[in-house]
């Protein structure tokens, strides 16, 4: 019977690296000939890049819960779509942002009640749980100013918003399994301690 993939997620405020830590995750894994893939949220499959361009480019406004039901049917279809099939096959997923964003970005951050979240969210992703959380965690000023180009609108709320949201990852990494990784450091730091958590150095 086929080993089933590792599913690894890196959560973190926008501008925190989440990014570039899954590309090292992503080359590491090369160089040790694991298989992987690598998605992000929202999107990772034509469905949800759809859903993507409204979340992210729509110029109205959009009802919290409606933004909550839209990330989490995004997140629904690349579950079964994506990332279950390769799990199921023995690949690794590595995911930027899980269920943990929707929880602080929608729940949190504009006020829709932790338990609708979680609701919700279990209903899309059939309590698929990930095997690593990595929490990106800086300075708000740092992961703001690292912001660079256009802002898309999550990315334009003040920092106010962003507050709740770094709030928000402290007070879930004390309630679930999250490794919190101290981002204010160089990418090479932060890459140690997520592939040493992993057992991969």
């Amino acid at each position: 019977m086929e080993t089933k993939g590792k599913f690894i997620v890196i959560e973190g405020p926008d501008g925190a690296g989440k990014t570039t830590q899954a590309q090292k995750l992503c080359e590491l894994f090369e160089q040790k000939r694991i298989n992987y893939l690598y998605t992000r949220e929202p999107g990772g499959t034509d469905v949800g890049n759809e859903i993507r361009k409204i979340l992210l480019d729509f110029k109205g406004d959009i009802n919290p819960i409606t933004e909550t039901i839209l990330y989490s049917a995004a997140r629904a279809q690349l579950i079964q779509e994506v990332i279950k099939p390769k799990l199921n096959a023995g690949v690794n997923v590595i995911a930027d942002r899980y269920v943990f964003s929707s929880i602080v970005y929608q729940g949190l951050g504009l006020g829709v009640e932790e338990n609708i979240v979680a609701e919700i969210n279990k209903i899309a992703t059939e309590n698929l749980l990930p095997d690593y959380t990595f929490y990106l965690d800086l300075d708000i000023e740092s992961s703001l100013g690292r912001i660079t180009g256009k802002k898309d609108r999550i990315e334009q709320r003040g920092l106010e918003y962003f507050k709740k949201v770094k709030e928000g990852y402290i007070s879930l990494s004390k309630k679930y399994p999250i490794i919190t990784i101290d981002g204010n450091r160089s990418k090479e730091d932060v890459f140690k301690d997520i592939a040493g958590h992993m057992g991969l150095l």
